[in-house]
């Protein structure tokens, strides 16, 4: 075959391959960019269902009503923070588990506050207070709701003189906390004895009164109620029951002090050192400070926003 026609034969022959190429090319590249579309639209699902089960996370473990830890987040980390004070025990060499307290308040009052001003902004007072609360407590302590207006607080690596001045500044809180307040017109001034509410707080310290979470729990339950049988406004830690009454007699050691009020005026406990309508406590004495690595479980009394 002479060689013009061989190369019209294969330009010829050659065109419907090209053709064929740029084809395949084209849809090669639109699988590409839908196989790309596909893994965006997955990243974005997962990324979705993250933030759903994150959320999830933080409703089942958040008080729908005070925004603050609700009663199963407190078990479980009461649970975890008592085995972490029974290990710390061995791996520390210690001679006892390392401290740990847990207060038990109430707040009482809240009937002349839903009297006045219904149970809705009843209940805006008390999540505003149960958020004051938080404030007043360490990222490595734990506030809960416990029941009603009872509130439960977790404070690791806290000792009985620690607990008893985080007790005293939360009484101190509840007294001097600035109610809410929806009238247009100027705010009235606080009241000299108060706002009407007032806190009982039972104070229990690990190993002294128990090593367990049920033990604990009982034992600031009956100091809660000697504080409310003493009228509230007063925090109380019971003597174990193990434990022999002191030889001394004539001066009180520090537990038979704590059970006892302050003859000053306005003094809510004798751990105050002052009158705490002018001088709040202004920090917590833990025995052994919390480190930096506690769980994130556990890094602030209110639960997280998201």
């Amino acid at each position: 075959m002479p060689t013009p026609l061989l190369v019209q034969a294969l330009a010829a022959l050659s065109v419907p391959a090209l053709a064929g190429t740029a084809v395949l090319g084209l849809r090669l590249r639109r699988t590409g960019e839908q196989a790309a579309g596909r893994e965006a639209r997955l990243h974005e699902r997962v990324a979705e269902l993250e933030g759903r089960c994150a959320e999830l996370e933080r409703t089942a473990s958040c008080d729908p009503l005070t925004g603050v830890w609700n009663y199963r987040h407190l078990q479980l980390t009461l649970d975890r923070e008592i085995e972490r004070s029974r290990r710390a025990e061995h791996t520390d060499q210690q001679d006892g588990p390392r401290p740990l307290a847990v207060l038990l308040l109430e707040i009482a009052g809240f009937d002349a506050v839903v009297a006045e001003h219904g149970r809705g902004r009843a209940s805006a007072i008390l999540r505003d207070l149960a958020q004051r609360l938080a404030m007043e407590i360490r990222r490595a302590d734990t506030l809960g709701r416990y029941s009603g207006e009872e509130f439960l607080v977790v404070l690791p690596d806290t000792g009985a003189d620690g607990a008893a001045q985080v007790a005293e500044r939360l009484v101190w809180s509840v007294r001097r906390h600035l109610l809410l307040d929806w009238s247009s017109g100027p705010r009235e001034p606080r009241p000299a004895q108060g706002n009407g509410l007032t806190a009982a707080v039972g104070v229990a310290v690990l190993p002294e009164d128990g090593t367990h979470a049920a033990v604990l729990l009982r034992a600031a339950d009956r100091a809660l109620a000697e504080a409310r049988a003493a009228g509230g406004d007063c925090w109380r830690r019971t003597r174990p029951p193990h434990l022999p009454e002191p030889l001394t007699s004539g001066t009180e050691n520090g537990s038979t002090a704590e059970r006892d009020r302050s003859e000053k005026p306005g003094s809510l406990s004798p751990c105050a050192g002052g009158d705490p309508l002018t001088t709040p406590v202004v920090s917590q004495t833990p025995a052994t400070a919390a480190g930096p690595g506690d769980g994130p479980s556990q890094s602030s009394g209110s639960c997280p926003d998201g």
